[in-house]
């Protein structure tokens, strides 16, 4: 069965090729995607819900049922594709997910970014304006409502470094019918860059048993 993993603000797909290379040792028919999200913005203006549409989209052109997997951004994207199309996804796993949008915390993300130089978003695959954009356009983000709606087996993982999400974590635990919350040893935020040996064994696991 398919694999779609989305990945963080500030990442690419090549950051979770060992991640990748893991979970398509389950099985040699098993297809691991890791699309690259910036794609589907291109040069528009960037907004959450371009990027929930770009999802869509390509899900879309996946067909059948997979299993998904998002970190940060990823995860939100995530949760919520998860909960508006439960009969497509067989699993799902979060990692230093939120689920509704902190909002003091994006104002002085958003005050610091104004304050860094263009060539400081060089590697997050977006423009400083961008980004900027996209922290907005999630302000009043709140996924609460959705979430017992989603079905499926759920992992919920945090780096034990990732104090930020931890807390968050354990309410999508509690929240989401059948989910689980682990931690990810000698990680913070990125688990994918900092553990990505046991990231990767963890979820290899738990798709195993789904």
């Amino acid at each position: 069965m398919n694999t779609i993993i989305l990945h963080g603000l500030g990442q690419t797909p090549e950051d979770w090729k060992t991640v990748r290379e893991q979970l398509e040792k389950r099985n040699s028919k098993d297809t691991v995607f890791c699309p690259d999200m910036t794609e589907w913005i291109g040069k528009s203006q960037l907004c959450y819900d371009r990027l929930y549409a770009g999802l869509e989209t390509y899900c879309g052109q996946i067909g059948g049922t997979f299993h998904l997997c998002g970190l940060s951004l990823g995860g939100i994207l995530a949760l919520q594709y998860s909960a508006a199309h439960p009969e497509r996804v067989k699993s799902l796993i979060v990692i230093g997910t939120q689920y509704k949008m902190p909002k003091a915390l994006l104002r002085l993300q958003n005050g610091i970014f104004r304050l860094l130089p263009d060539s400081g978003f060089q590697n997050m695959g977006f423009g400083k304006k961008q980004v900027i954009q996209l922290s907005k356009s999630m302000m009043d983000l709140d996924l609460t409502g959705n979430l017992k709606q989603i079905t499926c087996p759920t992992l919920i993982l945090c780096g034990e470094k990732d104090w930020l999400n931890w807390p968050a974590s354990r309410r999508l635990e509690k929240a989401i019918p059948h989910a689980n919350a682990e931690r990810i040893l000698h990680a913070g935020h990125e688990v994918n860059k900092e553990n990505a040996d046991d990231a990767g064994e963890k979820m290899r696991k738990f798709l195993e048993t789904v």
